[in-house]
């Protein structure tokens, strides 16, 4: 069964209609025997990450959710769930995250002339050995663009886990993958036909 996480953050419907566009229900849960038992979980998010940490302790999710991953069953981040996989995020303050994932999450440091937050259609780049490349290369698209809406991102400790990297001044993380573990910080339900090709890859390959 694949679930999505509510946590009272995000953009969960958008999510479940992506999944039921590629015709595979998605039951939308903060049930944490529910998350406990899904064969796939799907962790979206929105928002502040010290608000969504305690959120998520607040509903009894995060051991739940860090069971499911260590026992490398498949995962989907978007967004904010990309960014609460690691150990500390800097938003308000120092804050634990899951800590499934070794690094910290900043804000942008930019130059002037460059708005935070982040927002928009933006080109990403993946890892060339993955097969997540091969995929978009045989489809032809190689760079697909993605929709992105962050003032933070993640800076992982093991490069080994960058999937893609995008670029807004300098180089970002935009997707990390370890096993069975695949997080995005752009929206893949609201990117279109790139979108639903990764959710797609997500499904099949994952």
């Amino acid at each position: 069964m694949l679930r999505i996480i509510d946590y009272g953050s995000g953009n969960l419907r958008s999510v479940q209609k992506a999944f039921e566009r590629l015709g595979v229900a998605a039951e939308i849960t903060a049930d944490p025997n529910l998350v406990s038992e899904s064969d796939r979980l799907v962790l979206p998010g929105v928002g502040a990450f010290a608000d969504a940490m305690v959120a998520l302790r607040e509903r009894g999710l995060v051991e739940p959710i860090q069971q499911h991953l260590a026992a490398d069953r498949p995962f989907l981040g978007i967004c904010m769930g990309l960014q609460l996989l690691f150990e500390t995020g800097w938003e308000g303050g120092r804050h634990d995250g899951l800590g499934v994932l070794a690094g910290e999450v900043v804000r942008f440091d930019l130059p002037d002339g460059f708005k935070v937050p982040h927002m928009g259609w933006n080109q990403v780049r993946w890892q060339t050995d993955s097969a997540v490349s091969k995929l978009f290369l045989e489809a032809g698209d190689p760079s697909p663009h993605f929709y992105f809406v962050h003032s933070y991102h993640a800076c992982p400790a093991d490069a080994a886990v960058v999937l893609a990297e995008a670029e807004y001044h300098q180089p970002f993380c935009a997707a990390v993958m370890r096993g069975r573990l695949l997080a995005t910080q752009f929206h893949p339900e609201k990117s279109q036909a790139a979108g639903m090709r990764l959710l797609h890859y997500f499904l099949e390959h994952v």
